[in-house]
């Protein structure tokens, strides 16, 4: 169940606009396509490859608003079972997950012995494969698999703390001091937002955590609650300040484009006429779908940019179009990943098959590589 505001075709479309950014990026950030293409647009690719991980902020903060809309829409955890909760959340993001790390497993291995380029990743290790299954591979120190990927990771430790705390705020107040546990938990969540925009985020080395991402999701749980609340001046107040402390105490372009978009988010969805909205249809198809082209765009692009290199090395027009390309058939890969794995209400059972699919193909890949080496 979800609030009247947490999906919208804005949101869906924001979520597309933001899911091209960042397949762009990496267009630009993973050669060697982009090398050869560079001169034909050079401020494009410059600001694609400096400017274009930033979308991943607008994912944050889109994230904490919808889970703030599903879980504690008025600040109270409105859900039963907080293990549910994390565990149907898990469950979900790991099918679509594992076949798209095992599709990248699959390619690097196809395209490994005639694309000589730091962008392939080389045969995976068991302790690798189970790493990146579990959603673990920054905490123990393993090389991620494909593009990306460590958003999820961090996608689900947001997700599961933000029920944890809801579910424990819950607990402590009991079923008689509903107001006063809603009070609390959204004063928590500003409290740990502060916190992390204040001082988790300036830390680097903490980047494979949750805290260090927690102010921009907190922000977009501040505006699920603006919108939701019927005054937003407060919270669209709470909001401006700890944004511009956070900017004024160490200006960091991430959290200024999270800033914007906690704002800008909370202001149109207060606004009939924006909620109302339909957006523009191949925006919102692809914002629907944005999970599933984020994780399989990775293997496809790899393997455009092996044919493309190996066949026109050094033509800057065709590598340009091969980088047209491999978005068009990203998209379309991502289509049919949410069609045939993202849509359908996932088990623990396909999970388990398919991570299971993905450490089994992992190691087939590793042994066939010692053997041809």
């Amino acid at each position: 169940m979800t609030s009247p505001h947490s999906r919208t075709p804005l949101i869906d479309m924001i979520k597309g606009v933001a899911c091209a950014t960042i397949v762009w990026h990496h267009l630009a950030f993973y050669g060697p396509m982009s090398d050869i293409a560079q001169p034909l647009a050079p401020d494009l690719m410059a600001w694609l490859y400096d400017y274009g991980r930033m979308a991943v902020q607008v994912f944050l903060v889109l994230g904490g608003y919808l889970a703030a809309a599903s879980l504690a829409p008025q600040g109270l955890a409105r859900f039963d079972s907080a293990g549910q909760q994390i565990t149907r959340r898990f469950v979900r993001l790991v099918g679509p997950y594992s076949v798209a790390l095992l599709l990248a497993v699959l390619v690097a291995a196809l395209v490994g012995n005639w694309m000589d380029h730091p962008s392939v990743p080389g045969a995976p290790g068991l302790g690798q494969l189970v790493a990146n299954a579990l959603l673990l591979q920054d905490i123990v120190g393993e090389e991620a698999l494909s593009a990306g990927v460590w958003y999820v990771a961090i996608d689900f430790q947001l997700f599961a703390g933000s029920v944890l705390l809801l579910a424990l705020v819950r607990a402590m107040c009991g079923e008689g001091r509903v107001r006063h546990a809603a009070w609390l938990g959204r004063a928590l969540v500003v409290v740990g937002t502060a916190m992390s925009l204040l001082v988790f985020n300036r830390e680097p080395q903490l980047d494979m955590w949750a805290l260090y991402f927690f102010g921009a999701y907190g922000l977009g749980m501040m505006a699920c609650w603006a919108v939701q609340a019927p005054r937003a001046g407060g919270w669209m107040a709470a909001i401006a300040v700890l944004g511009t402390a956070a900017l004024a105490l160490d200006f960091r372009a991430r959290i200024a484009v999270a800033l914007v978009t906690a704002l800008a988010l909370a202001w149109a969805l207060r606004s009939p006429r924006w909620r109302q909205w339909q957006g523009f249809a191949p925006l919102v198809r692809l914002g629907q779908m944005s999970y599933s082209v984020f994780l399989v765009h990775f293997p496809v692009c790899l393997l455009v940019n092996a044919v493309v290199s190996h066949i026109w090395p050094q033509a800057p027009e065709w590598n340009a179009l091969g980088m047209l390309a491999a978005f068009a058939l990203s998209l379309v890969a991502g289509q049919q990943l949410y069609a045939r794995v993202e849509r359908h209400v996932p088990t623990w059972t396909s999970a388990l098959r398919w991570q299971a699919g993905l450490v089994g193909t992992g190691m087939l890949v590793a042994v066939t590589s010692s053997l041809w080496a």
